[in-house]
């Protein structure tokens, strides 16, 4: 007979769910600024700029006007309806009022959107490198994430990856573009191909669409708007990005039947909806000009560039990212290990990244550094870096 189990314990699905290793990064600038000593931050994934005054504004006078009850755990009709609106026009993707739900950040969309569709063990085929969170929400929802290496799919073709490796338990694709942490940007027929293996194998496609605004070279395309692929696609998106609302935590998601009775039941009864009066500031959000958000593209685009070329410069191999806010070059030639790099990095040069293989063991070797920051900042933690890699060169010969 065996010794009972305690039942001060937690639930066993969260065994294997960890915690963000870049809370732990971010703890650690804490310490060192608070020590004050200067930090070259681009570990954060945060927009540069404040949230715009017209989405202030508009929180303040939902306030005013007592828009501060409940409000359907679905999200406000106007919201609804803007949100619908925007997904027919831009995204290309049939969605009417009922299709949208509004959720507490893209990260809420997700969670329950694997958790909606997800049963114990059942395999998740997901791209790596990948956002870090996005493993144990599958991991949490008892199912297994399988790892697609994204070079080696973008190289060999998606179809064949996928086919590789698919399993008879695989029951849905993770599909984020633009990536994070690569910058990665699936084309039109890349997604064709994802959806041509979704339909084959008859499984359901959670698309994280976040960094939708920021792409630089090609265009966003959203899966969903395929024929055939509204019926079996979980769209995410965020507030956070576009609008600079990312402590806000207003996201949403869109979908069909069964799928939405699912989504409903899950923001229901974990958050009962997003705080009214944040909602009514989102639907304000969604009136600011597309050439607004084009424009702070354009800043961005030059961010990237003033990276890229400094982590060149530096002596550092780096692709060009497409979209998002990041960059991801090798480190190989200081240390295969990413930690010891990021380690290094950070207590020698003061320049805060994240390791790559927190994103998965196909992002090991690399670093992220985020471009989220102002030029100055850029110019100042690059001009870091060099020092640090020319005293590193010296001290090696």
């Amino acid at each position: 007979m065996t010794k009972k189990e305690s039942g001060i314990r937690l639930a066993k699905r969260l065994d294997e769910v960890g915690f963000s290793d870049i809370v732990q990064i971010r703890n650690k600038v804490l310490e060192l600024r608070a020590s004050g000593q200067t930090v070259h931050a681009f570990h954060g994934g945060e927009p540069f700029f404040d949230t715009p005054a017209s989405i202030k504004y508009a929180l303040m006078k939902g306030l005013v006007e007592n828009k501060t009850r409940y409000a359907p755990s679905s999200g406000i009709e106007p919201l609804r309806e803007a949100l619908a609106q925007k997904l027919r026009n831009k995204n290309h993707i049939d969605a009417n009022m009922e299709d949208v739900i509004v959720t507490a950040g893209g990260a809420h969309a997700l969670f329950v959107a694997f958790q909606a569709v997800l049963n114990p063990g059942d395999d998740v085929l997901l791209f790596s490198p990948y956002w870090t969170p996005i493993r144990d929400m599958v991991t949490g929802a008892d199912a297994r994430a399988l790892l697609v290496p994204t070079a080696t799919a973008r190289r060999n073709g998606l179809t064949k990856t996928l086919e590789q490796f698919s399993t008879p338990h695989t029951r849905a694709i993770y599909y984020n573009t633009p990536q994070n942490p690569s910058g990665t940007v699936f084309t039109r027929a890349e997604a064709e191909e994802v959806a041509t293996f979704a339909k084959k194998h008859d499984a359901i496609v959670i698309a994280d669409e976040a960094y939708e605004d920021l792409v630089y070279d090609g265009e966003h395309f959203s899966i969903a708007s395929l024929p055939g692929m509204a019926e079996r696609t979980i769209t995410t998106y965020t507030f956070s990005k576009s609008y600079g609302m990312t402590g806000w935590r207003v996201g949403y998601a869109v979908a069909k039947e069964p799928f939405m009775t699912g989504l409903r039941k899950l923001v229901l009864y974990s958050t009962n909806g997003v705080s009214t009066p944040t909602q009514w500031a989102a639907l304000e959000a969604l009136a600011i000009p597309q050439s607004s958000i084009d424009t702070r593209r354009e800043e961005y685009r030059a961010r990237r560039d003033l990276l890229v070329k400094g982590l060149l410069e530096a002596g550092l191999e780096c692709e060009m990212p497409a979209g998002a806010f990041y960059a991801f070059p090798s480190v190989c030639k200081l240390n295969k290990d990413s930690r010891k790099v990021a380690t290094a990095l950070l207590e020698k040069a003061h320049v805060a990244t994240i390791p790559g293989v927190v994103f998965g063991a196909q992002g090991e070797g690399h670093v992220r550094f985020g471009y989220a920051i102002s030029p100055e900042a850029i110019t100042a933690g690059l001009t870091a870096l060099r020092e640090y890699l020319q005293q590193k060169l010296r001290t090696e010969r």
